[in-house]
């Protein structure tokens, strides 16, 4: 179930980075895909190297994606952290009494 979850939330992750990615190549944003799948990572997992910035015009679009990771980043740690205390209320034995 955990493993299951993991696999899900880090593909949802990468076709969000992946359609980030093909949005700053339709607005000419990035030069080439290699580019843009690359400045999207970066900064959807707000490690902002900026090796690579956006143009003036879509400085924003960048800043967004980047508060987006980061939101969607902590609620999949506390979505998989969720998971692990039902699955811990699953194994507790409730026969057994606590001294």
């Amino acid at each position: 179930m955990l493993l299951a979850a993991s696999v899900g939330l880090f593909a949802l992750h990468t076709l969000e980075i992946w359609l980030h990615a093909a949005a700053y190549l339709l607005v000419g944003a990035a030069a080439n895909f290699e580019e843009a799948l690359y400045f999207s990572t970066v900064t959807y997992t707000t490690l902002g190297y900026g090796d690579i910035v956006l143009a003036q015009t879509w400085r924003i679009f960048g800043a967004i994606e980047g508060a987006t990771g980061l939101m969607m980043i902590g609620w999949s740690t506390a979505f998989l952290v969720s998971i692990l205390a039902q699955l811990k209320l699953l194994t507790h034995d409730w026969l057994k009494q606590d001294i």
